[in-house]
């Protein structure tokens, strides 16, 4: 579990002493079965720093994204759809350990209860925060905001880039993959349509 907090200017991050080790090790081990010096200079911290990097990007297991969303609901008699678009994604292929980036839209029609809307960028946090793949990420954010509103409907389309395609691999370094999840109302296509207009264009 990693803590952070901001005094001044000073940052102060926590990690897992024992598990920072841990990892640190077996880190030294790949570096060095790479061939590398892990004693030079460039190194010699490395696999301390990507040991606290990898807890840091897979924090997600930490988080339990329902207690999230559960944590600021309200009683609201709003009935009209609720989009939240363009939310940062940056998640970690579970296939080549290699990341994964893009944006998520998501959108929920209320049915008595509307939820903080901060909370949802931070349950597509919560998710995307470890060893993921997109399909099974878009799918977890949508069944959560199903279990916790239990809204007319939801739908979650997120856009990424995968480096596992990009860096290695079949190398095609334009393509973006889109997945998508819809319940509810936004299985009819007049619902899905009008989601789509909205994280299509730019309102002025």
């Amino acid at each position: 579990m990693i803590a952070k907090q901001t005094r001044s200017y000073e940052k102060i991050e926590q990690y897992d002493e024992e598990l920072t080790a841990s990892l640190a090790d077996n880190y030294k081990t790949i570096i060095a079965d790479l061939e590398e010096d892990i004693a030079r200079e460039g190194l010699e911290k490395t696999p301390e720093r990507v040991a606290k990097a990898m807890q840091y990007l897979t924090h997600g297991y930490g988080l339990d994204p329902l207690e999230i969303l559960k944590s600021a609901m309200f009683t609201e008699d709003h009935k009209q759809m609720i989009v939240v678009k363009d939310i940062e994604v940056y998640s970690m292929c579970e296939h080549h350990m290699l990341p994964f980036f893009g944006k998520a839209h998501i959108a929920y029609i209320p049915n008595g209860q509307i939820v903080g809307l901060s909370k949802i960028p931070r349950i597509v946090d919560a998710f995307a925060r470890r060893m993921q793949v997109q399909e099974r990420l878009t799918d977890q954010i949508e069944n959560c905001i199903q279990e916790a509103l239990n809204p007319l409907g939801v739908a979650v389309v997120i856009e990424a880039q995968h480096m596992c395609m990009q860096m290695r691999g079949i190398q095609k370094q334009n393509s973006v993959t889109t997945t998508s999840s819809f319940t509810g109302a936004f299985e009819k296509d007049k619902t899905r349509k009008e989601f789509i207009s909205l994280v299509s264009n730019k309102l002025s």
